[in-house]
């Protein structure tokens, strides 16, 4: 069983059905003994870092999601979901994240010009993958397919063999992490059509 956190931060249920049409049962669950129990765990997230770290919390959900971690048991992270994987960020002050890969997340700059033209904060829409490393979420999925962003921060891994994928927007940036049995992307798998879908599957997969 497959649960995504519910701590009132991310596209829940389109997560959900994502897993469900590639053939996985997954719960929306806001019961921390919920996620305890699950084979795998998925953490979404949409906001503010801050607010998704504050809503985690008072959700009872990090000493969990430490312990899913630690037990090996397979773990996703989208998005904001990835972000809180690393130690701190700089949005609204710096806040703490979990720690769980050393790094921080940074803004991208207000003045990045490509071909003459300025580039728009956030970075929304679709992008080119550079798969870095053989990730098992990226089982089957060619280099260079275009996926789904949007964000206007975003990680700086102090291990770059962390780094599972990169994309170009302004600046190379890490679209993809991997330390073990930890997954995350920066892009919304939910949103990247067949080649998310594949990426859920995947993640369904991991062992």
């Amino acid at each position: 069983m497959i649960a995504i956190i519910d701590y009132g931060m991310g596209n829940l249920r389109s997560v959900q059905k994502g897993f469900e049409k590639v053939g996985y049962e997954a719960v929306v669950t806001a019961d921390p003994q919920v996620v305890l129990e699950a084979e795998r765990v998925v953490l979404p997230g949409v906001g503010a870092f801050g607010d998704c770290m504050r809503n985690l919390e008072q959700g009872g959900f990090v000493e969990p999601i430490l312990k899913v971690i630690k037990d090996g048991r397979p773990f996703l992270g989208i998005c904001v979901g990835m972000q809180m994987l690393l130690t701190d960020s700089t949005e609204f002050g710096l806040t703490k994240g979990l720690d769980i890969i050393p790094g921080h997340v940074l803004r991208f700059p207000d003045n990045m010009v490509v071909n003459g033209e300025r580039l728009k904060v956030p970075h929304m829409g679709w992008n080119q993958l550079a798969i870095k490393t053989p990730a098992p979420i990226f089982k089957g999925i060619d280099d260079g397919v275009n996926v789904y962003f949007v964000h206007s921060y975003y990680e700086m891994p102090d291990d770059r063999a962390a780094v599972a994928a990169t994309s170009e927007y302004g600046l190379t940036f890490c679209a993809a992490l991997w330390k073990d049995n930890v997954v995350a992307t920066q892009f919304h798998p939910e949103k990247s059509q067949e080649t998310g879908l594949k990426i859920l599957k995947n993640f369904g997969e991991m062992k």
